[in-house]
């Protein structure tokens, strides 16, 4: 029998999250120990983020290379607020003794150079997922973070979602058996281009947008929300929505990373427009057998209800030898009421727990605790998305080494090729210093 309550969760759920809400909104108006927030990067995601950082702290700066947007930020931001100071340069908010923390919402290739400019200048930060653009750069970010001993949370905010903790906790603690195998269903790229070169408009640095990304001639198609879609700046919805659902997946399974990928390519970019690999299917191989499937979806709906019987949907199915659980953004559903049964004797609770992602960030920087997607987390999480992409780049099957962070065996120098990726100078590591 299926399971699912009108909100997703299941019933006995419901009194217990409300009361959690209560309890964060509390928290959310004190005025007392309040940090001095800054935005680097303004776009939607940013504005969100810093929107639902105010709720813990005063932002007082927000900074782009995009002038429009820039501006955009203040107007929302300074709603009921005073309105926040606009840089256009982020090295001079990390200058600055007045500010605390950072809101990391740029494009994926800046993530790093950003997290470690925080790092380097004792700022605690909260980055926006993929933590970063390669597996080296994110090794890197970890170091840079523990040594300077800042706090840094991964935006990947599933982890302190209640509907996907408990799936990750049902799964390990047996309710559907043996873990089989995982299938994880992500938005389709875009299939566009080819794209001729425009005339940068004059609210926009362009090459201080492109930072340490390849010289490339200006397109809206390359700047903002497409971002996504070129390997120079990202790497597709394998690790836009990836970071998300293959994060929870891999918690899941209790290991860091898997043992073999293999990508297979579904259909082809066009030449001239964007470099990612639209559809796709990528399948992980873990230690103990359990399979990892990640396909694209062109579903119309990607928060709709799940079809279970052919994955029309995005999210995560768990199969194992008693039976299965389905979660995404929508609902929680299961094989048998069992599965999702209320059990005071579990170990739900003896887990990592956040019911609220920014909330739970603030609370380290005042605690100084680690945060549940500290930077180890977060470069866990993005090296599996990145190990499938670089499947679909080679498009050889791969043997991956997780405590070495490389690839071994047949077709290793290849893939080993995609670890990293070159900094066009000035916009290296020397840039903050």
């Amino acid at each position: 029998m299926t399971v699912a309550a009108a909100t997703g969760l299941p019933a006995w759920l419901v009194e217990s999250r409300l009361a959690a809400a209560e309890e964060s909104a509390t928290k959310s108006m004190s005025g007392i120990n309040r940090p001095h927030v800054a935005l680097i990067g303004c776009g939607g995601m940013g504005k969100w983020d810093a929107s639902n950082a105010a709720n813990y702290g005063d932002v007082v700066a927000v900074c782009d290379v995009d002038a429009d947007r820039a501006e955009e930020a203040v107007t929302e931001l300074a709603k009921d607020r005073k309105a926040p100071e606009v840089v256009r340069d982020f090295r001079q908010i990390m200058a600055r003794d007045d500010i605390d923390v950072i809101v990391n919402a740029t494009p994926d290739h800046w993530h790093s150079l950003v997290n470690i400019a925080a790092a380097r200048a004792g700022k605690d930060v909260y980055s926006e997922k993929p933590l970063t653009l390669t597996v080296r750069e994110g090794r890197r970010v970890v170091e840079e973070v523990e040594q300077a001993g800042i706090v840094l949370q991964t935006g990947t905010q599933q982890r302190s979602s209640l509907r996907f903790r408990m799936a990750v906790n049902f799964v390990r603690e047996g309710r559907i058996g043996k873990l089989r195998k995982m299938d994880v269903w992500l938005p389709a790229g875009l299939r566009e281009g080819p794209f001729a070169p425009e005339v940068v408009p004059d609210n926009l640095n362009w090459d201080f947008w492109q930072g340490p990304a390849p010289m490339r001639p200006y397109s809206p198609k390359r700047t903002h929300t497409f971002f996504r879609y070129w390997y120079e700046y990202s790497g597709g919805t394998m690790t836009d929505w990836g970071a998300h659902h293959i994060d929870i997946a891999n918690w899941a399974t209790g290991f860091e990373a898997p043992s073999r990928v293999f990508g297979q390519v579904l259909t082809e970019p066009i030449p001239g427009g964007y470099t990612t690999i639209p559809e796709y299917d990528v399948r992980y191989t873990y230690p103990d057998g359990v399979a990892l499937n990640v396909h694209s979806t062109k579903a119309d709906s990607i928060f709709g209800a799940p079809v279970i019987e052919d994955g029309q949907r995005n999210g995560i199915l768990f199969t194992g030898t008693e039976g299965w659980l389905w979660v995404n953004r929508g609902q929680i559903k299961a094989s048998s009421r069992d599965v999702l049964r209320r059990d005071a004797n579990a170990t739900t609770s003896q887990r990592e727990m956040s019911g609220d992602h920014m909330g739970n960030f603030f609370d380290c920087v005042h605690s100084r605790q680690r945060p549940i997607c500290h930077a180890e987390v977060g470069h866990r999480s993005a090296s599996m998305c990145h190990l499938g992409v670089i499947g679909l780049r080679t498009r050889e099957p791969l043997n991956w080494d997780a405590k070495a962070e490389r690839f071994v065996g047949r077709h290793a120098a290849e893939a080993n090729s995609y670890l990293s990726a070159e900094m066009r100078a000035p916009y290296d590591l020397s840039f903050v210093g």
